[in-house]
């Protein structure tokens, strides 16, 4: 199965017998799922009717969790005071998807390709991983979102050249520039923000309409759980009404007061005017660092349902010159990618049970009678503290910069400090800039070496797989061994206990 978890809505995709991906409909007949878990005392509830119950029961309602993924911090706590981490809750999610793929194919599902934005660091892109292991599925590959969807846009030949890929979905905005040629989907560069999405336009409609409704005699409506829930499903109303038509009403009440608010698309469009100069700003960079022009650009790829908003597609079509290509269904077409590269690795490790993938007895998919192959690139630069010459501070040293290609291997010697050191302090960073305090440590570990005079030389070497997880060797230069080996894995991601617990508490749980 192909899966895009997403922020908001989910969908799984297969491939069917004629080598086209599909999105499967669900128990309910969408396509979409809502990304929405609603406890019932102890027995969640997955979907449409987990998201109709926030207005009733916003306490027990847990959403946008994908912003989540990779945070220690974070926990949602029903009402009874039962604690859940994002990844059971996106678990919870993969496992209502899960759930009706098996009921639509009459089989068991039990491997996935799982889509993550690209801009998702190791910790998220883990705790990906984690949440389906949790809901009872191998996560064969998590691939980047909009490379997802130019491989769904490109399987029909039709595409090719250089492309730019601009998703912004309902929590997360991420740009690729790839270039495309005879089966080949190479990324040329990658840049996003996972805290940019129709949900914060959402929040700036909900304000403007509080604000009137406030300097209209009303309460606010932010003020209770209750009202805030009702004014964000009017807002996300207001928002795709002003999709097709250029103004609307939206009928307001709280504590007995009642007012109907007045809403033009302009009013909209100016007030999320600095979003929208936020997602153009990351475009014209991503386009930079792939050393393109907007001349260079042959296309311009719509994915995320946020993609539907005129203002959007305005605003490329401005700075590219380029008229943006939303041939394709913004909420599935990276569903549809996903399935694409599930069929792929499904057809090179077929053990012919026919329960792998649900899909065994499929052909692989082709562009114009070739194999499609996938070259991404690494969304952020990995690197290590090192002591300044002569100093005591510390700066951060990149290995391997943000877009190398992935699979990606680099290495950097470094010197000991003082003589007979007795161990190293390996720092792994995430991270482009050379100030410790604009990166993030993931991993750190005190190696034993053996006692030098101060300068010995010590090769640390990074490596990223093809789901940009990280594994770190060090190498003593002078004897020519490895001192150690480790793969990062940070502190706030589930251990393997943590994980077993966490999949058996999901397990036991009723079908959703």
């Amino acid at each position: 199965m192909g899966i895009d978890l997403g922020t908001t809505f989910s969908a799984v995709a297969r491939v069917d017998e004629f080598g086209k991906p599909v999105v499967l409909p669900n128990r309910d007949g969408e396509t979409l799922t809502a990304s929405v878990v609603f406890f019932d005392g102890e027995q969640p509830l997955v979907g449409t009717m987990a998201k109709r119950s926030i207005v009733s029961s916003p306490l027990d309602v847990a959403q946008f969790v994908k912003r989540a993924m990779g945070d220690p911090s974070w926990r949602f706590e029903t009402s009874r005071g039962t604690p859940y981490r994002p990844e059971e809750i996106s678990a919870l999610v993969l496992k209502r998807l899960k759930e009706d793929a098996e009921r639509l194919l009459g089989a068991k599902v039990t491997d996935a390709v799982v889509t993550v934005p690209a801009y998702f660091g190791d910790a998220a892109r883990r705790a990906t991983i984690d949440a389906g292991t949790i809901a009872g599925l191998r996560v064969r590959r998590i691939l980047n979102e909009p490379t997802a969807a130019a491989l769904a846009y490109g399987l029909d030949g039709l595409v090719s050249g250089t492309v730019v890929v601009y998703d912004l979905g309902g929590g997360t905005f991420d740009v690729t520039a790839l270039r495309i040629e005879d089966g080949d989907f190479r990324v040329l560069a990658t840049h996003g923000d996972r805290n940019l999405g129709g949900f914060d336009f959402d929040n700036l409609l909900m304000r403007l309409l509080d604000e009137r409704f406030v300097a209209a005699g009303g309460p606010s409506l932010l003020a209770d759980d209750t009202t805030e829930a009702v004014l964000r499903e009017k807002a996300e109303l207001a928002k795709h009404t002003l999709t097709t038509v250029e103004r609307t009403r939206v009928a307001l009440a709280a504590h007995g007061f009642t007012h109907t608010v007045p809403l033009t698309r302009a009013d909209f469009e100016d007030t999320a005017s600095a979003l929208l100069s936020r997602t153009r700003d990351i475009t014209e960079l991503v386009v930079e660092e792939a050393g393109l022009t907007w001349h260079g650009v042959d296309r311009i790829l719509l994915a995320g349902g946020a993609t539907r908003m005129p203002m959007v597609r305005r605003m490329l079509e401005r700075v590219s010159g380029l008229t943006p290509d939303a041939s394709a269904n913004p909420d599935e077409i990276v569903a549809l990618g996903a399935a694409t590269l599930a069929q792929l690795l499904a057809t090179d490790t077929d053990d012919g049970d026919g329960t792998a993938s649900g899909m065994s007895t499929v052909a692989a998919p082709t562009v114009s009678g070739m194999r499609p192959v996938i070259r991404d690139v690494t969304s952020h630069g990995l690197g290590e503290l090192v002591h300044k010459r002569g100093t005591r501070s510390t700066e951060n040293r990149v290995i391997i910069p943000r877009n190398s290609p992935v699979p990606a291997e680099w290495s950097r010697v470094f010197h000991t400090r003082f003589d007979d050191q007795p161990a190293i302090r390996t720092s792994i960073t995430e991270g482009d800039d050379t100030d410790p305090a604009h990166v993030r440590i993931i991993g750190q570990e005190d190696i034993e070496v053996p006692p030098y005079p101060k300068g010995a030389p010590f090769e640390t070497t990074l490596a990223y797989d093809e789901n940009q997880i990280i594994f770190v060797k060090v190498k003593d230069v002078t004897a020519d061994s490895v001192v150690g080996t480790f793969e990062i894995l940070y502190a706030q991601n589930l251990d393997g206990d943590q994980l077993a617990r966490s999949a058996m508490r999901i397990s036991a749980i009723s079908p959703l």
